[in-house]
């Protein structure tokens, strides 16, 4: 038998660790797929009982999980496929996730979900991909004007290359499982990103919104902070020839 523990609230088929908010400035998330929806729906209550002044997400839920999570007063995200328990945090800089078609909603949904219950603020740009580039250059503004980009994309996944391209915004690429046969469930996409000769870009695994919404949040959170007292000025660097 495990020893009692503080930092963890044991519900027999799973032990929740209540304690990671205070390591790292954000709740423990479910991750639904496997689980039943009563185990969900008790994981999300007992979670909510240690941050009720902050949301609790549950990602990957089946409709029947959903349910279970709505009847415990958790908010549902049908497109996401994601619930949310307690108020969101007030948030702090803006990110901008950007989808290059209908098919990649899901994750990109769950993208702007994870962004906002981690305490950022999402701007949804959807339906710009590469097939008919006007629509992304209709936006070119907007690109520019939030703190971080999740580019969520399909099929050869060029677009994050573009995007790349066109700002120096930091920018988290993620590939999708949209495609036909050769782009393999999604591995076509992930290794053009990886692959993209635009600097700056970082790439989550396959389909993996939620990934990309928690390091954009906090790309912003620390953003927010300014620069830190302890970092020494650069030194002034001399100009010409001057020896």
């Amino acid at each position: 038998m495990n020893a009692p523990d503080d930092r963890t609230a044991d519900l027999g088929f799973a032990r929740v660790d209540v304690e990671r908010a205070a390591r790292t400035g954000d709740p423990e998330v479910i991750f639904g797929a496997g689980k039943t929806p009563e185990q969900i729906a008790s994981i999300l209550r007992t979670l909510h009982e240690r941050h009720p002044e902050r949301a609790v997400l549950a990602t990957r839920l089946s409709p029947e999980a959903m349910t279970a999570a709505a009847a415990v007063g958790a908010e549902v995200h049908p497109v996401a496929r994601a619930a949310t328990l307690g108020p969101l945090p007030t948030p702090r800089g803006v990110v901008g996730i950007v989808s290059a078609g209908t098919s990649d909603a899901p994750v990109a949904a769950e993208a702007a979900l994870s962004v906002a219950v981690h305490g950022a603020a999402p701007l949804e740009i959807r339906d710009v991909g590469v097939a008919g580039l006007h629509r992304l250059l209709a936006v070119r503004d907007t690109l520019d004007e939030v703190d971080v980009l999740i580019v969520v994309a399909g099929m050869e996944g060029a677009l994050p290359s573009v995007v790349g391209g066109l700002v120096g915004t930091p920018l988290i690429a993620v590939p999708t499982s949209v495609g036909y046969g050769a782009s393999f469930g999604g591995l076509a996409a992930l290794l053009g990103m990886l692959n993209s000769c635009a600097p700056g870009i970082t790439v989550v695994n396959i389909d993996n919104g939620y990934g990309a919404g928690v390091a954009a949040a906090r790309i912003c959170r620390v953003g927010q902070r300014g620069a830190s007292s302890l970092a020494p000025p650069l030194p002034s660097q001399p100009r010409g020839n001057t020896p």
